[in-house]
């Protein structure tokens, strides 16, 4: 170990092979949607870009990512353009230049998420000559998370180059460059404002350590922080203050008439709240429709109350602010990283409108602090089975179904074996409680017959078309859910592990 120097290099290589196979997959509207935000960056004033509705696909994320796509549309060739990519139409006819073109800058931007994890891998304490093959290992399972390769290069978004532009601020904070953290995350949010989700987290980390470090005020710190922060969201919203579009602009990034759930209930508190709903409804026979049925759009409910989004605000306000707390009185990175995690899992559990996607808010953080000690470990190994498992509806071509699947399989055993192997283990960790860690094992093994029950029924039940989906949602947020209650048990009542 001490003549190796482990890279991504190989991996990155393989990724990429893989990645350009995949460039003749199934891909969602999620790519539509992107083309014409290239069509409407290319052809329109700024001023227009988030009042642009000829699609229904609008342009709702922050500026900075409008500005990355006006980047892309700039440096496309000149056979992309012919072949109708930059056409603001409502619906978009596009070949094989375009496809290869979107493919392409995904895995090209993507680098950056490389480039973070590596220099996370070469920060590693020399002092530790396992803290190298720890890192090593916590980089190649977000690097090829099964979550990337369907979100990313399937389903197509960007998600890969934001959460790089993440874990460059996590490194940085675990440096102590904490102003460079702070810059790096406000640069996050102007790109895409789901990363929302962590932002109470990284204000009360950067006031204690940076601003208020022993609780005494460090005015030049707050300075400097408070300049670089609002220096970048001037940077982003000024050209849309300057032309009075900041309404349209809010408007676009919080829709809250979407509905309580996504068309495909993500595995959360709601995916129970709705089927106990349906099950209600069957039993009193009632006549109201109940929930979704796929449908994106206000939700209702059949016997129990309806949710308003001050519920959903209210809830995950506070579980945030109950994992806050510590850090706020003992910040250190550990309690940092723990309180990311909390954060995503709030969110994700009780937040209006959550995407299943989401989840890799709450599996990256966690991945960082996975292998401190096995219990931690033990509360991650069910919510990254459940949270990637979760994803597998978004690819429902028969054409991809086996490639998600063993993909998946492969990752669990070369990581979640290698965690096992390499998890540090405190005498508190050796005191494992048995029927809580078969537990676990038995929910695992469940996934075997919920997929072979969820494949029967889409095969010989094509009518009952949601079905499945809410077994997947329900099973799934099992996992989530207990995984949440596990993890917040080990942060709120064991000291001595952070």
């Amino acid at each position: 170990m001490t003549k190796t120097r482990f890279t991504l290099t190989n991996i990155f290589i393989a990724a990429t092979c893989l990645k350009v196979l995949l460039f003749v997959a199934y891909h969602s509207t999620d790519f539509e949607v992107h083309r014409n935000w290239l069509a409407i960056t290319y052809n329109l004033p700024v001023r227009e870009w988030y009042v642009e509705k000829t699609s229904q696909w609008t342009l709702d994320y922050p500026p900075f990512f409008a500005w990355f796509e006006w980047i892309l549309a700039q440096l496309a060739p000149q056979a992309v353009r012919l072949d109708g990519a930059l056409d603001i139409v409502e619906q978009g006819q596009y070949g094989w230049p375009t496809v290869a073109y979107q493919r392409t800058t995904v895995i090209v931007t993507e680098i950056v998420l490389f480039l973070a994890l590596q220099w996370y891998i070469d920060n590693a304490d020399k002092e530790d000559k396992y803290d190298e093959l720890r890192r090593f290992a916590v980089a190649g399972s977000i690097v090829l998370s099964p979550g990337l390769l369907i979100i990313d290069h399937i389903h197509f978004q960007y998600n890969g180059f934001m959460y790089g532009i993440m874990i460059y601020s996590i490194i940085a904070a675990q440096q102590g460059r904490l102003l460079l953290s702070g810059a790096l995350f406000a640069i996050l949010l102007c790109f895409k404002h789901i990363y929302l989700y962590l932002a109470p987290a990284y204000f009360v980390y950067l006031l204690r350590a940076y601003i208020l470090p022993g609780y005494r005020l460090n005015f030049v710190n707050g300075i400097k922080l408070g300049s670089v922060v609002v220096g970048v969201f001037a940077v982003a919203f000024a050209p849309f203050v300057y032309y009075g579009e900041m309404p349209n602009l809010l408007e676009r990034l919080f829709p809250f008439s979407r509905g309580l759930t996504h068309a495909y209930w993500a595995p959360n508190v709601w995916a129970f709240y709705s089927f106990v709903d349906r099950v209600l409804g069957y039993v009193y026979n009632t006549s109201v429709a109940s929930a979704t049925r796929g449908i994106v759009g206000d939700v209702s409910f059949a016997v129990l109350p309806d949710i308003a989004p001050r519920t959903t605000f209210v809830l995950t306000v506070f579980y945030q602010l109950l994992a806050l707390g510590p850090l706020f009185l003992w910040p250190n990175i550990d309690r940092f990283l723990a309180s990311l995690t909390l954060c995503g899992y709030a969110s994700f559990l009780f937040g209006w409108h959550v995407h299943e996607k989401a989840i890799l808010l709450v599996i990256f953080p966690m991945s960082f602090l996975a292998l401190k000690d096995r219990r931690i470990l033990q509360c991650f190994i069910p919510l990254a089975v459940a949270g990637y498992i979760s994803l597998f509806p978004l690819i429902f071509t028969s054409g991809e179904a086996l490639l998600k699947s063993l993909y998946t399989f492969v990752w669990f055993v070369m990581f979640l074996q290698s965690f096992n192997t390499l998890v540090r283990v405190s005498s508190a960790a050796k005191r494992r409680i048995f029927l809580l860690d078969r537990a676990v094992m038995f929910y695992l093994f469940g996934f075997v017959p919920l997929l072979i029950g969820v494949n029967l029924i889409d095969r010989l039940l094509p009518r009952f078309e949601f079905l499945q989906l809410m077994m997947m949602s329900v099973y799934c947020s099992i996992g989530v859910i207990g995984s949440w209650a596990g993890f917040s048990w080990l942060y709120f009542f064991d000291d001595v592990l952070w």
